[in-house]
């Protein structure tokens, strides 16, 4: 993928954080919240949540986009404050880079978020049962590795074995690619993709099966849903298919939504703003707690 090819990419990233319908609840705001240290890199953390009632509120992650090598965090401030406002704990978690950190080390950051959120979830209000994730292309991609693998699957890093789970309880994708070996991936995204396995696939498929959802999709997975759009030029529309055949033979619950003609994210206001309210109508039927 272009340099040029991410920047479009982060700036339709960029509007989705926008135009999304919120509640009138208080909530409180922090901002670059250390949440693991790597070697000597600080990795961090912004959050938005609730600041009156008791809770337990359910979590959410938002994982930003940029081709595993862009992006930052505070670009989802506001659609953190949206959640707050909704009844959420809301964190939007800083990952390292490729290709100067390859994978899976984007996979055991984020996971390493969950974990964070679970260890501190009396102080955050924060129904630990409850965590959903939502991301966008890279993000995407990243919110469907936290739904769909688990200890057994290796991908956790260096944790001692009593840490808190990283598993997530709903996901939502936007746009993110789910199978790295196949030969549907365009042209102008196989540069990035061996910038972040540190290979091209076809050099390495085993490699390129253990970044992708689709290798590690389970009946007990949670449900999930995504948004494509058809003329995507960076992740095609047949990503989404591979997926959803993967949950159908598992029996997944969840569902996928094409935007016909809708490119990177690029879907104009009112399309990002249905989907926006769909995601999270979709994460309050999945996670906030039914009271009778």
């Amino acid at each position: 993928m272009r340099r040029s090819a991410v920047l479009m990419s982060l700036g339709a990233l960029a509007v989705l954080t926008t135009l999304v319908r919120a509640d009138n609840l208080k909530i409180v705001t922090e901002n670059d919240v250390v949440y693991t240290k790597v070697g000597d890199t600080e990795l961090k953390l912004d959050i938005a949540r609730p600041a009156e009632g008791e809770g337990p509120y359910p979590g959410v992650l938002i994982i930003h986009g940029g081709g595993w090598r862009a992006g930052n965090k505070s670009g989802h401030r506001g659609l953190l404050a949206d959640f707050a406002k909704r009844g959420y704990v809301a964190i939007s978690p800083q990952y390292r880079f490729c290709p100067q950190d390859l994978f899976p080390a984007q996979v055991h950051d984020v996971k390493a978020s969950v974990r964070w959120m679970r260890s501190h979830a009396k102080e955050l209000k924060l129904d630990s049962d409850h965590i959903g994730a939502t991301g966008f292309s890279a993000g995407g991609h990243l919110a469907l590795m936290l739904g769909m693998t688990g200890p057994e699957d290796k991908l956790e890093g260096d944790v001692s074995a009593d840490a808190p789970s990283s598993r997530v309880q709903a996901v939502v994708n936007y746009f993110g690619p789910t199978d790295m070996n196949a030969e549907d991936i365009p042209e102008a995204s196989r540069p990035l993709l061996k910038d972040f396995l540190g290979k091209a696939p076809k050099d390495d498929p085993k490699l390129a099966a253990q970044a992708s959802p689709v290798t590690f999709v389970t009946k007990d997975d949670p449900p999930t849903l995504t948004f494509q759009g058809t003329k995507d030029p960076l992740v095609p529309h047949t990503q989404a298919f591979k997926l959803t055949d993967a949950q159908t033979a598992a029996g997944v619950p969840g569902r996928v939504e094409l935007i016909v003609g809708g490119g990177h994210g690029n879907w104009g206001d009112v399309e990002i703003k249905r989907t926006m309210d769909v995601t999270m109508n979709f994460f309050d039927d999945h996670l906030k707690v039914k009271t009778k």
